[in-house]
């Protein structure tokens, strides 16, 4: 990943780069993914960045059911379609910042929950997500706004 002339090492999804991305394929989709929104979790109360971060409550999922109409959308827990829980016992949901992936023009089955995040020790391959450091997560918060674009290249 770079933002400007600095590179920095990220994880992206364990079925590597798709210029087809589907549900469930573990890729990181190829594309240009505009920075929505963040999420952090309530112990995190001193995030420096312009864009809009809300905490991470117990009840709050991540539909991932391409069927139902939240599809790709955040969900209250308990919710009767697949989901993922936002607040995780692990740490890769410290800060989690929605990139619009499948979001604006949603269609089914072409992926959800494309997110920026805190990596696994090692940078360990994700779910379709883009990972990276704390200390790189830090570095980035306060260059992010609605609407940066993070480019996905193969």
């Amino acid at each position: 990943m770079a933002v400007g002339s600095t590179v920095f090492p990220c994880a992206l999804g364990r079925g590597g780069i798709s210029a087809l991305k589907r549900e469930g394929d573990g890729a990181t989709p190829l594309a240009v993914l505009p920075v929505l929104c963040g999420y952090r979790k309530n112990s995190l109360t001193a995030l420096r960045s312009p864009l809009p971060v809300r905490e991470i409550r117990e009840n709050l999922g991540w539909c991932d059911a391409p069927s139902d109409p939240n599809y790709n959308r955040p969900v209250r827990l308990p919710y009767h379609a697949s989901h993922e829980s936002m607040l995780r016992a692990d740490p890769l949901y410290d800060v989690c910042i929605v990139l619009d992936w499948n979001i604006s023009e949603r269609r089914r089955n072409r992926g959800s929950a494309i997110f920026l995040h805190i990596a696994r020790p090692g940078l360990q391959p994700t779910e379709g997500c883009v990972a990276v450091s704390p200390a790189t997560m830090r570095r980035l918060l306060p260059h992010l706004a609605k609407g940066t674009r993070l480019r996905i290249c193969g």
